[in-house]
């Protein structure tokens, strides 16, 4: 089964207490790159949500957005350091009555004052947040392999719909080798009468010796035995459950490497044509798996 490497998907979950928002963007990658962006105060979750999204997806770039929010009750506690707050007061008093000055101490100007009040994040159970988090972030991972068994499937129509070319083309090739030494065969006779005169004798042992070496140099059939082969194992890749964006990945570049070859072996205009056709159906193959896992 094709999977590509682009998708998106969102997952909220509540407990009542803590609400996840959480959203996962995957695109291309050559490795499986894992980014959480995320509160500080849940970094240590980190580990655990990376493994959870590598069981699920083993090739591209991830990245996933936390958003938490306390649904009952403030996420900090405030304190008041009363004792520190009469002692402020009471110097501010005294300096005023030392200076001579009169005015009042409002509440602002306490407040104002270094360490009255202090704020501090309440303890969550590390437990329960996980599991609200975990949950969340299932869905959204649902619903983003949702999205890239979706795109993988239209790219899987695509490259079939190439292939079919490719594998047309190839026939084309094949049909045209048998012909290639008989037509050099003909066309060196041609070129030899021209040459000779009319009272030499054409050397029949040493034109057909010529041929041999043309025939043997210009044989592509092992070249064309093993580029259907490597089609056939794309289709068998295409339908396999694992990862298989590096190995259709290999396979096309040994098509290469036996589509080169041909071009370079058969010195004959249809084949060099087909030859053209097939490297650039492979390209648009080639870009097309990029993008899958």
């Amino acid at each position: 089964m094709i999977k590509s490497m682009t998708g998106f998907g969102r997952g909220e979950f509540s407990n009542g207490t803590y609400a996840f928002n959480i959203e996962i963007k995957t695109v291309n990658h050559r490795y499986n790159d894992i980014i959480v962006r995320m509160p500080k105060h849940l970094n240590y979750l980190e580990e655990k949500i990376k493994r959870l999204i590598k069981k699920n997806i083993s090739r591209g770039r991830v990245e996933i957005y936390v958003n938490m929010e306390y649904v009952t009750e403030s996420p900090v506690e405030v304190h008041v350091d009363t004792s520190l707050a009469k002692s402020y007061k009471a110097a501010l008093e005294n300096l005023l009555s030392e200076l001579g000055i009169e005015d009042k101490i409002g509440l602002e100007d306490v407040l104002t004052l270094e360490d009255i009040v202090k704020t501090e994040r309440k303890e969550i159970d590390e437990d329960i947040i996980w599991e609200c988090l975990s949950k969340a972030l299932s869905i959204a991972l649902e619903n983003v392999m949702n999205m890239r068994k979706e795109e993988g499937s239209v790219l899987k129509e695509d490259i079939q719909c190439q292939l079919e070319k490719i594998e047309s083309m190839l026939s084309k090739i094949e049909e045209r080798a048998p012909f290639i030494v008989e037509e050099y065969r003909d066309k060196l006779r041609e070129r030899i009468r021209e040459l000779l005169d009319e009272e030499q004798g054409l050397d029949e042992e040493r034109l057909n010796y010529e041929v041999v070496l043309f025939a043997d140099k210009s044989d592509i059939n092992e070249e064309i035995v093993r580029f259907k082969s490597h089609i056939r194992q794309f289709y068998k890749s295409m339908e396999s459950k694992e990862p298989i964006g590096r190995k259709l990945d290999f396979l096309v570049q040994e098509m290469n490497r036996e589509i080169n070859t041909i071009g370079s072996k058969a010195n004959d205009l249809i084949i060099t044509n087909c030859v053209v056709d097939i490297k650039s159906e492979l390209e648009k193959v080639r870009e097309q798996i990029q993008n899958i896992e």
